[in-house]
């Protein structure tokens, strides 16, 4: 157990967390198996047919489990139905069901699904939030005694923008708060000999949702009880955003070898999920085993974000947001809307060239005209203490984790910023080992990932380079970022990748940040459609966070820190927030979206697309 605890707080060893084995239907997961995918229906669940129809597109897409939301007894008595006919047609997907509030909806549920997933924030919402856990514990030992009955598995989901009023106001709505309320429950299947458990941790926020997700690792750890964990950042949105934001939160886990089973929650078709769910699991957990130098402890709190201390060096590094550097070549950078803050160049650029500082060769800096506005660049570390030089103006050394050792050479060298590449498999391990070396030896240079690819198609790359960037910029171990590429990927592509992997990982804010659930059977609007306006109207208000959400069982809670709020509230009607609080109630949806624009403007947080 010491060594599974070692394990997973390391932050550089890349070795699958063994959890108990739970059968969901026919297809088992935890334990040695791989790690499963997922999706969930939006059709509405007492319509039959649209539901298996769905269901059976999931299926085809490749996921191995299918939920769908199960709000009333009459919903979860059809659900015979969706099973009598899925199987009638030789599907086999074990099916799980998705309840909210009512102990009853669970246990009838339970008689004809394989897994059933509650929510501890409001799993008989009036005991739990007055704080009758000894209620609370009665009414869950009834449904496990149900569970057992009929051989079917419980996920226990917590969210982070629901938990109980109890928890709340005892710890606040944090990791810590989470991971209480999920061992509460835990402790419970402990108590009744009930093992057949999943737990999840979700949040819209990336950094919540993996410290919550290492905490309770280390306290299930702690107890014995290490149960399969359902990985997923909610309401991660559509298109790019809603991707590069779930291999963050999703990749950063798997690296570190934590995870059973995931679901990508995309504003879009479910099947659509499946794929992208796929590409993340092929990516985070094809790492080659680590050969990389290990540490005693590690010199950072995993459960709590701290941005690591550096010196300002040029416009890197100290209070500065990280910066977004490209290759010359990538792209005619004047002719794009968002620009990097620094090209890496193989030349001076000519006489009345683009205004952006470059990072030049050291030989190529020394002669060049205007050399105060570039910086020199040094290939290696090996390279910079052989030049022999001691340069007042900021330069930049290429390294990989094989000069770790050189490091502490450069203790004295205050005008260095690495230039961070990866030569394995699992860059972020090792980049991460590299900058703890900085940190035991007290040296506070600023480090820029440096990422080489050759990708054909762009999400692809996005996927591919989320999953190996992010886990630095989630722990506050990285002061920038370059994304290369060989590949027909267009250099437009790659900036805002470069800056989205910062944005989904809350590192720097260059755009407005839309929060938006995938759709269930409780959505009763074009919630795709919808946000996809949204965006479009007002995607120039950066720095604002707008959450689009389907209904108001996880609406208000998980769009926790936006700014606004758009939450379908009934057939066609749409209730509007500001900072979690009602504003405007039940409103037209037609004419929802420009009354969302009004409150925006009468709050002041309005600006036109040209100012």
């Amino acid at each position: 157990m010491n060594d599974e605890k070692k394990y997973c707080e390391d932050l550089i060893t890349r070795r699958r967390l063994r959890t108990r084995e739970v059968m969901v239907g026919h297809i088992p997961m935890g334990g040695n198996h791989p790690v499963r995918l997922q999706s969930m229906t939006n059709t509405d669940t007492l319509d039959t047919g649209a539901t298996v129809e769905q269901i059976k597109r999931i299926a085809y897409a490749g996921a191995d489990y299918v939920r769908m939301t199960t709000r009333t007894l009459k919903e979860a008595r059809n659900l015979e139905n969706i099973k009598s006919r899925l199987l009638s047609q030789g599907y086999t997907i074990p099916l799980v069901a998705d309840v909210h509030f009512n102990p009853r909806i669970a246990e009838t549920a339970a008689t004809f699904v394989e897994k059933v997933r509650i929510n501890p924030g409001n799993y008989g919402v009036a005991d739990v939030n007055k704080g009758n856990f000894e209620k609370v514990r009665h009414t869950f030992g009834q449904l496990l005694t149900c569970l057992k009955n009929h051989n079917t598995a419980l996920r226990i989901g917590v969210n982070h923008g629901s938990l109980s009023r109890r928890i709340m106001d005892r710890y606040g709505d944090t990791p810590v708060g989470m991971t209480a309320s999920a061992m509460e429950f835990l402790r419970i299947c402990r108590d009744e000999n009930f093992h057949q458990v999943v737990v999840s941790m979700k949040s819209s926020n990336t950094r919540v949702m993996v410290q919550a997700n290492r905490l309770l690792v280390h306290e299930m750890l702690r107890e014995n009880l290490v149960y399969p964990l359902h990985l997923g950042v909610t309401e991660a949105g559509e298109g790019e955003d809603g991707r590069i934001k779930s291999a963050i939160g999703i990749g950063t886990l798997l690296n570190d070898g934590i995870g059973d089973t995931i679901r990508v929650s995309l504003t879009e078709a479910p099947e659509r999920e499946v794929p992208v769910a796929a590409e993340i699991v092929r990516h985070a957990t094809s790492r080659e085993a680590s050969k990389i130098p290990q540490l005693q402890a590690i010199p950072i709190d995993p459960y709590d974000y701290r941005r690591r201390p550096t010196s300002a060096t040029g416009q890197v590094g100290g209070e500065k947001p990280p910066v977004v550097l490209m290759k010359e070549g990538d792209a005619n950078v004047s002719q794009q809307q968002v620009q990097p803050d620094m090209l890496l160049a193989e030349d001076a650029p000519d006489r009345g060239g683009d205004f952006l500082p470059r990072i030049l060769p050291h030989q190529k800096w020394l002669n060049t005209s205007g050399a105060e506005k570039h910086f020199p660049l040094f290939f290696s570390i090996r390279h910079f203490l052989d030049s022999g030089s001691a340069l007042d103006h900021p330069c930049f050394i290429q390294t990989d984790v094989r000069e770790m050792n050189l490091v502490k050479q450069l203790k004295d060298q205050h005008n260095a910023v690495f230039l961070l590449q990866a030569v394995s498999r699992h860059p972020a391990a090792e980049q991460r080992r590299f900058v703890f070396a900085l940190m035991e030896e007290g040296i506070d240079r600023p480090v820029i990932l440096h990422h080489k690819y050759q990708e054909g198609e762009a999400e692809s790359l996005m996927l591919k380079a989320s999953c190996d960037a992010g886990p630095l910029f989630i722990d506050g171990l990285a002061d920038g970022l370059l994304i290369e590429n060989e590949g027909a990927v267009g250099s437009d592509k790659l900036l805002n990748l470069g800056y989205g992997i910062l944005q989904a990982s809350r590192s720097r804010i260059f755009k407005t940040e839309f929060i938006s659930c995938p759709g269930c059977g409780r959505t009763q609007f074009n919630l795709e459609q919808t946000a996809r306006r949204i965006r479009e109207r007002m995607g120039h208000l950066r720095g604002l966070k707008i959450a689009v959400m389907g209904c108001i069982v996880n609406g208000p809670g998980e769009m926790a820190d936006a700014d606004y709020g758009y939450v379908g509230s009934g057939p066609g009607k749409i209730t509007l927030y500001r900072n979690r609080q009602v504003v405007k109630s039940n409103i037209p949806e037609n004419d929802a979206v420009e009354e969302l624009v009004k409150l925006i403007m009468f709050y002041g947080d309005w600006r036109e697309e040209n100012e």
